[in-house]
């Protein structure tokens, strides 16, 4: 893990400092709320429907143990007991005071932890595969790159006001576990005849105009990394509009001038910037990657996971929440915060400091938060699964269902977000509740749902494969589902139904997606999206609407 140098402490003080000072002065009424709402956004701090929010940094997803205590720490002392991880891999606080945010960012510094562009128009936090330095089919660790773009785009001058926020991820494996084609910048580590390199898309972005993002270049040098998205973000930041905030991100400046020429722009702006690049970004990244090293691996017998497979229950989540590891004694566990009844992300004081506790004891103190709003262990000796596995069912978070129905996407909807139009936690909540009742999840076998309260689409909806967008329709809840969806190196978006349910109608409406589903299968092996693609909507539109397809027959 990453580890602050000199200069990254004195930053973040000094930032703490700084904005300590503001909100002094908000206090005192020196500044307005219009002055203070720039500033406060710069560090994180947003006002909700009902209080404060408070939007925390976790790079690429990845802390320790001693910063997961600390957050819960916090969130003892300054709100109200628990946590919420989100879809950008970052915890949210929703109950913190105003006069207590200096004193909490203050805590989060002793921990090399900030608030610094998890809001405004900048480069927001730069994401990750959840499994990096894990994943058996990756050709590298990417986080030292994103870690890389991190220090770059930190209070850069040029982009701190760009015309709209910007969002980064990088990976480095054919499969796509972060939703690159969603980025603005998306960036895929290659290897093209023993030269390593990038694939670079842009103009991905969900929204009210979603769009999957483009080949910008099929091979970039890694030595030329820098340059190159200081290209793109230089072209966009000059030819973006500022005129209309809905069609100020980038994916709007690349479809209205098309591919082609944007592309233009970037390779004109790249060959200036390149000379002015002096190879100090190369000698950082190497400091950088040291920091990334794997840990020394656990070499024990496994046969306690084995044995532990003859309990049912166990077996049931090691088939759900284990991935495979590099190294073949290892698994990473997915801990799914994502328990039937409960808020999709949400995480108490309590269970964090367990999680904590287990990332020591077995996890080589390594802990990830993913954007389907789970947390990680990356690395996990299988000798050690089964007392990973009574830990976290001690702790309430056993829950075996990662990658099921109940495993839900959901924003903070209208319980929290000023900018919601309808609820999203209730839906998430009822529809994990109805399939447990079903007990037919595992007979379901993958299936993701994605629920957004908004237009905004922070629950990802657009790619889920079944898509659920909560809209206003004259002071009543409306909610529009699509279907098809993908987020993954197939990047598609959900196809929209039809007409949208009231809130009391969608749960029955999930229902008969689902069981439309189970009749039109080939076979348990067929999953929810290939028999979406191999029959299209048609069948599952006839089972949502079924008043509708009755009337036409007659």
């Amino acid at each position: 893990m990453y580890r602050y140098d000199d200069f990254n402490e004195a930053f973040v003080r000094q930032r703490v400092e700084q904005f300590s000072q503001q909100v002094a002065r908000r206090i005192d009424g020196s500044l307005t709320e219009d002055e203070f709402r720039p500033l406060r956004l710069m560090n994180g701090l947003y006002l909700q429907l009902h209080a404060y929010m408070l939007r925390i940094a976790v790079p690429y997803g990845t802390l320790n143990a001693a910063k997961l205590r600390q957050l819960a720490m916090i969130a003892d002392r300054w709100d109200k007991g628990y946590g919420h991880v989100t879809t950008r891999t970052n915890m949210q606080l929703n109950w913190p005071k105003l006069p207590d945010v200096p004193a909490i960012l203050s805590a989060l510094a002793d921990v090399e932890m900030h608030a610094i562009q998890t809001s405004g128009n900048c480069v927001r936090n730069v994401t990750s595969d959840q499994f990096a330095g894990a994943a058996p089919d990756e050709l590298a660790d990417p986080r030292p790159y994103a870690e890389l773009l991190r220090q770059w785009s930190t209070d850069h001058p040029e982009f701190a006001f760009l015309p709209r926020k910007f969002k980064i991820a990088v990976i480095a494996s054919q499969a796509d576990r972060a939703a690159m084609r969603s980025h603005d910048i998306g960036l895929r580590l290659i290897d093209r005849d023993g030269t390593r390199g990038f694939e670079v898309w842009v103009g991905g972005g969900l929204g009210r105009t979603p769009m999957v993002g483009q080949l910008l270049r099929d091979f970039l040098p890694e030595a030329d990394l820098l340059p190159y998205v200081e290209a793109i973000l230089s072209a966009y930041n000059s030819f973006g509009r500022r005129d209309n905030k809905y069609k100020a991100r980038v994916k709007i400046t690349v479809f209205e001038n098309g591919l082609d020429k944007f592309r233009e722009f970037v390779e004109t702006r790249y060959a200036e910037i390149r000379p002015q690049f002096d190879g100090r970004d190369h000698a950082l990244l190497a400091e950088i990657s040291q920091a990334f090293a794997a840990p020394a691996w656990k070499t024990a017998p496994t046969n306690a996971h084995d044995a532990a497979l003859a309990d049912p229950v166990y077996r049931s989540w090691a088939e759900t929440n284990l991935a495979a590891h590099k190294n073949p004694e290892y698994a990473s566990v997915t801990i799914s915060l994502k328990k039937p009844g409960e808020t999709p992300g949400d995480i108490t004081s309590g269970q964090m400091r367990a999680v904590a506790d287990l990332a020591v004891a077995y996890g080589h103190d390594d802990l990830r938060f993913t954007h389907e709003q789970n947390i990680v262990l990356p690395h996990v000796h299988k000798g050690d699964l089964p007392a990973v596995h009574a830990g976290l069912k001690a702790a309430g978070l056993a829950t075996a269902n990662v990658g099921l129905v109940s495993d839900i996407i959901a924003c903070p909807g209208m319980d929290y977000c000023a900018l919601a139009t309808a609820r999203s936690i209730p839906v998430a909540q009822q529809i994990a509740l109805r399939f447990e009742e079903l007990k037919l999840e595992n007979d379901i076998g993958p299936l993701k749902i994605k629920i957004s309260g908004c237009i905004n689409a922070c629950g990802h909806h657009h790619v889920g494969h079944i898509g659920i967008l909560g809209l206003d329709r004259a002071g009543v809840e409306n909610y529009q589902i699509t279907l098809g969806g993908d987020g993954t190196e197939d990047m598609v978006v959900g196809e929209r139904a039809g007409p949208g349910f009231a809130y009391d109608q969608v749960v029955d409406a999930v229902e008969r997606i689902v069981f439309a589903y189970l009749d039109l299968r080939e076979g348990p092996e067929e999953t929810f999206l290939q028999t979406y693609r191999r029959l299209g909507m048609a069948p599952f539109k006839a089972a949502l609407y079924p008043d509708k397809e009755t009337s036409r027959a007659a």
